[in-house]
């Protein structure tokens, strides 16, 4: 199939141009400003519309296998690509956890069948499956996950003596999530030991969240997994900073590309602070909590500078009635990806950041992070992974407007002065005007290790 993108704004690389780009057999065949004679089955005049690449989620929750209550492959994918996201890696807390090479292969077949984005899925770790996880294949799975603290399903690592050997033998990437168990533990006794089990009506609510995991619980397990990197010259990425604590910890004096530790800011904790849990209570419960109001601008801040290499969502969605229990009782975890860009466009439009950081992080950073195979940037030979905006249309959130199987946002009620139009994954065209134009798209992804 030819699709024909003409008089678009392209932003890439750095730069904004005008200009036309002509997609074929599922890569970017040609980028110039006069292909408006060429022949294609399908031409999109796209003037007035931002061409962007198509966004890289380096984090995602679908919940398939085993959580299918919640979510799956098929439905938070197909929500990705209504908002512009062409490409997801998926975290190993399934059920059962991906712990084993054919448990994660598994979970491959499925997105063959039915991921409407590109795909990967890390190989997780527990206490007791070094000899499976160092099996992985770095060209085919984009990384090993390690919960450095537990969080949602039960694959903490707390071995000092795994954690070493992993670090030092590991021949790819090592995601992590980093908040320190005994701290967690303490606090959790703590508060419960002052408030109880009480419901919601009292005073053990949601706010105690960010007091339970707090700075120090990130701060210290973040510390101890950079400190391991940097023993064993590993190759680490942190995932969700959500501490100005921990800033101090990354560095802006190499280029992405040589470093050999990165670090992920998610965008709820960019967007919320504690002062929103008044309003949106467990809705944005999530692990590592969402701090108080000092964090957010100097994470953005950070993410600015290039301390902070990528942006995600760590899309985690459970359902309204796993949301409405108690505090203690409540998932954590919220759904975000249909909104990630325009949330970040909309810082933009605040004036805080520019469009061209926004695509360097949520499209090229990733890809370079990764290493993933000609994916992440507009360019002839690349793969066709590519995303329309319109400045001069809103979107208006509500629960009805999501496409996630939980049914809800913590966004609702928000509008967003800008819309996706069209996404294309893989060169094709699979999402138009608000409508889906297949059912099934995406590839799995491969690295250039």
């Amino acid at each position: 199939m030819k699709l024909l993108l003409l008089n678009t704004t392209l932003v890439n690389e750095g730069q904004i141009t005008q200009t036309d780009v002509l997609v074929e057999d599922g890569f970017i065949a040609q980028i110039s400003p006069n292909l408006s004679g060429r022949s294609a089955d399908r031409v999109i005049d796209a003037k007035g519309q931002y061409l962007l690449p198509g966004v890289i989620d380096d984090q995602v929750h679908f919940r398939e296998p085993g959580l299918t209550h919640k979510a799956t492959i098929h439905s938070e994918s197909r929500a990705g690509v209504a908002g512009g996201t062409t490409t997801f890696m998926e975290m190993p807390n399934t059920v059962p956890n991906a712990l084993k090479q054919g448990l994660l292969q598994d979970k491959y077949e499925i997105a063959a069948r039915s991921a409407m984005a590109n795909y990967s899925f890390f190989m997780g770790v527990s206490n007791d499956n070094l000899d499976e996880v160092l099996r992985t294949d770095p060209r085919s799975v984009c990384g090993i996950k390690v919960f450095m603290g537990a969080s949602t399903g039960s694959m903490l690592v707390d071995d000092e003596h795994v954690l070493n050997e992993l670090f030092r033998q590991s021949p790819m990437l090592i995601a992590t999530h980093c908040e320190d168990e005994a701290t967690v533990r303490a606090n959790t006794e703590r508060y419960k030991a002052e408030f109880g089990d009480r419901a919601e009506r009292g005073p053990a609510t949601v706010a105690l969240h960010p007091l339970i995991r707090n700075e120090e619980a990130c701060l210290k397990s973040s510390s101890l997994a950079v400190e391991l990197a940097r023993r064993h010259n590993t190759r680490l990425h942190i995932l969700h900073i959500s501490t100005a604590d921990e800033l101090a910890l990354f560095s802006n004096a190499l280029p992405l590309s040589e470093k050999r530790i990165t670090a992920e800011v998610c965008v709820h904790h960019l967007w919320f602070d504690a002062d929103d849990y008044a309003r949106l209570g467990n809705q944005i419960k999530c692990n590592p909590a969402i701090k108080g109001p000092r964090h957010r601008p100097e994470l953005l801040k950070a993410l600015l500078d290039d301390r902070l290499d990528i942006i995600a969502t760590d899309h985690a969605p459970h359902t309204r009635a796993e949301k409405a229990q108690p505090y203690w009782q409540a998932p954590s975890g919220l759904p975000l990806i249909q909104h990630s860009l325009l949330m970040m466009l909309d810082f933009v439009r605040q004036g805080k950041t520019d469009i061209e950081t926004v695509v360097r992080k949520m499209c090229h950073a990733p890809a370079d992070c990764f290493q993933i195979d000609r994916r992440g940037y507009v360019r002839e030979g690349y793969w066709a992974d590519l995303v329309l905006v319109d400045p001069a249309q809103s979107t208006r959130v509500t629960d009805e407007t999501v496409l996630y199987q939980c049914g809800w946002t913590p966004l609702a009620g928000q509008t967003f002065n800008n819309a996706v139009t069209h996404t294309i994954v893989s060169g094709e065209l699979v999402f138009e005007q608000g409508q889906f134009l297949t059912e099934q798209a995406g590839r799995r992804l491969q690295f250039t290790r």
